[in-house]
Formats: C-alpha cells, sequence, structure tokens
C-alpha cells in the first residue's frame, strides 16, 4: 500500500502542478487512471513477494513505463539518466559510436539514415536497413534507447550488427569500429564559380552559426550567384536551428507553426528581415533520408517560393518532441504537438514532395549493369505513426582561374568534377540553379510587376 499511495500522490501533484494538463483530463478519466495505478501497484507487490527470483524494482518500474511510451508512437521514450546525458552530448555536438539513426518499426530497430562520413556510412548501411542482433543480441522489441547504447562505446571498440535489407536472402553481418562523432554539421564550396554548395548533415548548436560563416567566407572569394542547399539522409535535430536557418534565406513571415493538444502546445515562428541578404536562387536538395527540422527548412522554403526543392519525397517526421527532466537525472521524452508549414500542410506521416522529382541512379561504370533504386523508409511506414551524361565545370577566365586556385587547390577540383559525375541528384540540381540564375538576370533588367519583387544577387 506504501507503493500504491506514492504513486498516487506523485500523481495528484504532478496534474495539480500542471493547469492545462489538469483541464485536459476528465474526471473520468482521472478516475480510471487512478484504478489502472492501483492495478498496476499491486501487480507490482505480487512480483516483489512471489517472483521466483528477487526482483529489481526500479528497473521494473523503468521497463513499464518504456512499454508504456513505446506503445504511444516510435518517437517518445523513457531516458534514465544515463540515456539523458547522452541525448545531451549529442546536441552538443560529438559522442562515440557508429553515427546512424535509428528508429522502431514493427519491434525490429531501423535504420532512417546515416550521418555522412562516419563509420556506418562508410561500412555501406542505408535507410530502410533493418538491424535484427547487435552483438548477436536480437533487437525484437528492444526500445531504442536501449539499442543506441549497445552501438556506442568506445572510440576504437568493435560492434557486430546483424543487417537485413530488402531483396538479401539472409542477415548479412558488419563488424564497424567505433569513432568520435563530431557533428559538424555544415560543408561547403564553389561547385562553378559563383554557384556554391552547402551540406547539412544534421541541426545541432552550432549549425545556423556555421552556415552564416561559410558564407561569409565564400562570399569573400567570389559573390555568390545561387546556392545548392543539400539535406539529403539529414535526419534533423534541432528545432530552434532549423527555424533560424529558414530565416537565412528568407525576408519575412512564417517558418513554421505547432498544434498540440494543450494551448502551450501552440506556437508560431517567424522570420526575421535580413534586408536583402541572400536572396540569390535558391535549390534544395532532399530524399527520403531528409526528415524533421530538414523538413521544416524545406517546407518554408517551398511555400515561401524562395527556391525549388529538387529530389525524392521526404521522410515525413512532422511530430514535435518535448524532453522534460526527471527527478534523479532521467528524462521524459514525449510528442506534444505536429508540426505545419506555412501554407498549413502537416508534414506528418507525408513529408515534403519535390518540386522536381529526380531520383537517385547510383553511378556504375559499366553501363550494362543494373541500377537498383535504393528503397527508403518513411514515417508512414512505422507502426502507431500519428495521424544523362556528367557535367564539367565551366571553364573561366585567367583571373577567374587564379580566384580558383586560391580557394581550393587542384585535387579538390577533381574531387568536384568526380561528385557531379557520379551524383546524378546534385547535376540535375546545378542545371536548375544555373537556370533561376539566367531567370533572375532576365528579370532584374526587365519591367516587372512591382507586386512581384525580383531576386536580387549580391553585390
Amino acid at each position: 500500500m506504501k507503493l500504491l499511495t506514492l504513486i498516487l500522490v506523485t500523481f495528484s501533484l504532478f496534474i495539480c502542478g500542471n493547469p492545462s494538463l489538469h483541464a485536459a483530463i476528465s474526471q473520468e478519466q482521472r478516475e480510471a487512471t487512478y484504478q489502472q495505478l492501483e492495478t498496476f501497484a499491486n501487480i507490482l507487490s505480487i512480483l516483489q513477494e512471489n517472483y521466483i527470483d528477487e526482483i529489481d524494482t526500479e528497473k521494473s518500474i523503468e521497463g513499464a513505463i518504456s512499454g508504456m511510451l513505446l506503445s504511444l508512437d516510435p518517437h517518445s521514450s523513457f531516458l534514465t539518466a544515463e540515456d539523458f546525458n547522452e541525448l545531451q552530448e549529442e546536441t552538443r555536438g560529438n559522442f562515440s559510436g557508429i553515427g546512424i539513426e535509428v528508429t522502431i518499426r514493427d519491434g525490429i530497430l531501423t535504420v532512417i539514415s546515416p550521418i555522412e562520413g562516419t563509420p556506418a556510412d562508410k561500412a555501406g548501411l542505408v535507410a530502410k536497413d533493418l538491424i535484427v542482433k547487435i552483438n548477436g543480441e536480437a533487437t525484437k522489441n528492444m526500445p531504442s534507447m536501449e539499442a543506441v547504447k549497445l552501438l556506442r562505446g568506445p572510440k576504437g571498440t568493435d560492434v557486430t550488427i546483424s543487417v537485413y535489407r530488402e531483396g538479401w536472402k539472409g542477415l548479412k553481418d558488419f563488424t564497424i569500429t567505433r569513432d568520435i562523432i563530431s557533428l559538424h554539421s555544415v560543408k561547403g564550396m564553389f561547385l562553378e564559380p559563383g554557384f556554391a554548395y552547402v551540406r547539412i548533415t544534421n541541426f545541432q548548436g552550432q549549425t545556423t552559426k556555421d552556415i552564416k560563416e561559410l558564407l561569409q567566407k565564400l562570399e569573400k572569394k567570389k559573390p555568390i550567384k545561387g546556392l545548392i542547399l543539400d539535406l539529403r539522409n539529414n535526419p534533423g535535430g534541432l528545432l530552434d536551428q532549423a527555424i533560424s536557418v529558414s530565416d537565412i534565406f528568407l525576408e519575412k513571415g512564417l517558418v513554421v507553426y505547432t498544434k498540440g493538444r494543450i494551448q502551450e502546445q501552440n506556437m508560431t515562428f517567424q522570420a526575421h528581415s535580413n534586408n536583402g541578404k541572400n536572396l540569390y536562387p535558391l535549390v534544395i536538395l532532399v530524399n527520403e533520408g531528409s526528415a524533421s527540422a530538414s523538413e521544416i527548412v524545406a517546407g518554408a522554403i517551398q511555400d515561401h517560393k524562395r527556391g525549388v526543392i529538387v529530389g525524392t519525397q521526404t521522410f515525413g517526421k512532422g511530430s514535435v518532441q518535448t524532453i522534460l527532466p526527471m527527478p534523479g537525472g532521467s528524462g521524459l521524452r514525449i510528442t506534444t504537438a505536429r508540426y505545419f508549414t506555412p501554407n498549413g500542410r502537416s508534414i506528418q506521416a507525408t513529408g515534403i514532395i519535390p518540386d522536381v522529382e529526380v531520383p537517385y541512379i547510383p553511378f556504375v561504370k559499366q553501363q550494362k549493369e543494373e541500377r537498383v533504386l535504393p528503397n527508403f523508409l518513411r514515417e508512414a511506414d512505422l507502426k502507431n505513426h500519428i495521424l544523362s551524361s556528367s557535367i564539367e565545370p565551366e571553364k573561366t577566365t585567367e583571373q577567374d582561374s587564379e580566384t580558383e586556385n586560391d580557394s581550393s587547390s587542384k585535387k579538390e577540383r577533381e574531387n568536384i568534377t568526380e561528385r557531379l559525375k557520379k551524383d546524378n541528384q546534385l547535376r540535375s540540381a546545378l542545371n536548375i540553379l544555373k537556370s533561376l540564375n539566367l531567370y533572375t538576370e532576365y528579370k532584374t533588367g526587365s519591367a516587372m510587376d512591382e507586386r512581384e519583387p525580383p531576386l536580387q544577387e549580391k553585390e
């Protein structure tokens, strides 16, 4: 009875201390909850007294909480003190592991996307791979945070995962050496004079700052005539960073808004004037591995007609997770709202549909080899989800060549050529960006309706 009393008092204090929750829960619901808590406490008491072995009460309660959250949706979870600390380390920008974003699908650990350049990426793991075992331990019905804990470990140690991929006859083992995953989320360069490329691998605490610094660095070398923002296989990250990254390229208006069950979960986020900066033509690259924060950026740019979205339909994770600190250093991650684009489109389970659909075609040296399009996982696949030839860089003048030599080595230019050769989506994005640039130049030099101001190149 002491345990039951403690649980009921804790529940009552929690509800009374949250007026919004109190209003959202009816008297009938509260009474039913008290009854269920009494049943839970009785079962726990029976187990403590009669189970074949002495049970760990704390571990049993944590397991019950985890099971409850897992039954709601794939993204809600209970975080032990250790899990909570690891999550904070990850958002700060580094952790030790193999570098992969995972979720639970039909009770099986499933890859959303590997983080670019990490051991998991280099080993060849792709979206929708099913991780059936970790070091021989089955992942069936394993909470995602427990699986993540098994995947992580000290730098230099190995982890063996058994993977099933659609089309394979059986499991394939990958032995991957863990490393420090430094989430320097922003990389960039000029693909051609004036046409910049920026890649965001995920949205963490320094992402917006890093993008602004990179754009300033590129502008010092050569005025930017157009930009490709690559969000492919970007699993998301921090909401505030998605909003501030969108704000870099928008002059005004709504970026994203959320709708939840209670008033405090309904929020709107607006862009701020950039005084005409960064208004060059923009292309956003997305694919089935682009999720959450990536979809917020793509949706805002698309709805404001600020740029062209190129690639394939995104993952469709349009729900908001709130992380609440709990006593003892633990945490609670719960889904509290849905994301909506400025035009009121829900991202959840539908994702962002590109303006120009360009499926990825793996590069093969021999044209006779069969090209198989990869399969990807989307939010809608999750159980309990909430309702052509290569392009060579243009030849430059002697003066441009000198500037290019100052900004990158010959090896880097060769790498760019090779990247364009192998990446058909990037080639398409560059062609579209050039067309947008020509159109912008045409509009800038022509009479136009004042209601439709032209995009201005930065001088």
